[in-house]
């Protein structure tokens, strides 16, 4: 192995140099036997964070219109609680969050039985909240929040 593809393997990544070692890891969602495309597939990575982003907008809204009357620092303390409510109780019951419905989004249970119980729900939103947790994925691209909850987020 020469320098250029020792740089080249380290720069792509451990998972480019194990699937260059004949290493194969099939699709997203394929441990979970979830379809490759089309509904009932993995959420990808752009249409979650849009979906985020749409949620945590509509709630800074609420909290700058409603609760605060202008922009501070209480202003994004509101918002977050107003964001826990949000994704406890539509999450809760429907499924999905305004953001996940307008992205073609919802949120089932791993194990295929439907919508998360409300302590599953309760655990992943506090987990969302924090924040750190959302940012670690594992290989099929569902956070730690989705881990610990048992939950996987999948396309409409």
């Amino acid at each position: 192995m020469d320098n250029r593809q020792a740089i080249g393997s380290w720069l792509s990544g451990p998972r480019a140099a194990a699937e260059d070692a004949g290493v194969e890891f099939g699709y997203r969602g394929e441990q979970l036997g979830l379809p490759e495309e089309g509904p009932g597939s993995i959420a990808r990575p752009g249409r979650r964070i849009a979906a985020l982003v749409i949620d945590w907008a509509l709630c800074m809204l609420i909290a700058y219109g409603l609760l605060t009357h202008g922009y501070d620092q209480a202003t994004g303390n509101w918002a977050l609680g107003i964001f826990f409510v949000l994704g406890l109780l539509t999450v809760g019951t429907v499924g999905f969050t305004p953001g996940k419905r307008i992205m073609g989004l919802r949120v089932v249970a791993q194990d295929g039985s439907g919508r998360l119980g409300v302590g599953r729900v309760l655990v992943r939103t506090v987990l969302l909240c924090v924040a750190v947790p959302a940012l670690i994925w594992d290989r099929d691209g569902r956070g730690l929040h989705d881990r610990l909850a048992r939950a996987v987020q999948v396309r409409a």
